[in-house]
């Protein structure tokens, strides 16, 4: 069947049927996400031309295709290239999962930092690094498992009537960070101090020394979750409106949450495994790119694109902002997140 399209409420919203599937689109969202798309590209040939002074445009792609001379491609390719594909993804990975979990919340403050599924990841693979390895693989699959089993905790404390409320969640997701994080701490003063410095760098959050293992393992983790989620996401949007408005709307109310709180999560502790406890991303991406489109519910490609560009900016400021220290760069996100947590904070005391 040929794609159709066909106007929604007079609104900016259209759909087009391609056969069974049916898409929704609005025109101001689809101009913008080619634009950040553009502008991703930018900031990107930006990162990787900057690890040299003398490096142009034109040396700097001809370089990542392995062309031009050794030193320009060494470092390129060997230093820069997978450290910007990490930034990308972890950015992405982390925004995207702010954007499911506020959805699903129906809370502003519903990102995974806030509401301790990362602090939960960073204890587990914190503990993991202490006592079993230091590697990729351990680490990643550590993390995963600590931000699942916290996912699990936090939604079954907080549910009330057969749900989770917004604010309910938030508060609980605070303690239980607390808990968790003070378990690691307890860990780190009877631990070896060579291993508790590891962690204790690995917990600042920072994108230093990130090579191709790092990039490969969360390049794949974002090609595996962030489709599902696409998939997911006017099941989400449904959601976001009630649980007997979706049900109405013939969505599976909670084999579509619980789905899309699996993959969250996931991608949430997938970006943590690899760059440690990073703030301020997933807490302020989904704001910016609804923001920016002026699309309510979940926007799964601006907000990827949005975290992966705050990602990359802030990365390349802790490297060549000359403050008197290499600070790593979840301690820029983490004083930026701060502030913007206040000013929300603030916006919702005004208007309560």
């Amino acid at each position: 069947m040929s794609p159709s399209e066909r106007r929604i409420s007079g609104s900016e919203i259209h759909a087009v049927r391609i056969g069974p599937v049916s898409v929704t689109y609005s025109q101001r969202g689809a101009v913008v996400g080619v634009l950040g798309l553009v502008v991703l590209a930018a900031v990107i040939l930006f990162a990787l031309m900057s690890v040299r002074a003398d490096l142009s445009p034109e040396q700097t792609l001809r370089a990542v295709v392995g062309d031009g001379d050794a030193r320009s491609i060494r470092s390129v390719r060997s230093r820069a290239l997978p450290r910007a594909l990490t930034a990308v993804c972890v950015g992405g990975l982390l925004s995207v999962s702010g954007a499911v979990f506020q959805s699903l919340s129906r809370n502003v403050l519903g990102s995974p930092d806030i509401i301790g599924f990362t602090a939960g990841a960073a204890t587990a693979a914190g503990l993991t690094i202490l006592f079993v390895s230091p590697d990729v693989l351990p680490v990643a699959l550590a993390a995963a498992t600590g931000g699942l089993l916290t996912a699990a905790i936090v939604y079954t404390l907080a549910r009330t009537r057969g749900s989770a409320n917004g604010i309910r969640l938030v508060l609980v997701g605070i303690g239980v960070a607390a808990t968790v994080s003070a378990v690691l701490d307890l860990m780190l003063l009877t631990a070896d101090i060579r291993l508790a410095t590891q962690v204790q760098d690995w917990r600042a959050g920072s994108l230093s020394g990130r090579g191709w293992e790092h990039a490969r393992s969360v390049l794949l983790a974002t090609v595996v979750l962030i489709p599902g989620l696409a998939v997911l996401r006017r099941g989400v949007d449904a959601i976001e409106l009630g649980d007997s408005t979706a049900s109405g709307l013939g969505v599976p109310v909670e084999r579509t949450r619980f789905t899309a709180i699996i993959l969250a999560t996931l991608a949430a502790c997938t970006a943590t495994a690899v760059a440690g406890p990073i703030a301020f991303i997933a807490l302020a991406g989904p704001h910016i790119a609804r923001f920016i489109t002026r699309v309510p519910g979940v926007t799964i490609l601006h907000s990827f694109v949005t975290g992966a560009v705050l990602l990359l900016l802030a990365d390349h400021a802790t490297q060549h902002i000359d403050i008197g220290l290499r600070a790593p760069v979840g301690l820029i996100t983490g004083v930026l997140g701060g502030g913007y947590l206040l000013i929300l904070l603030t916006r919702s005391s005004t208007r309560t």
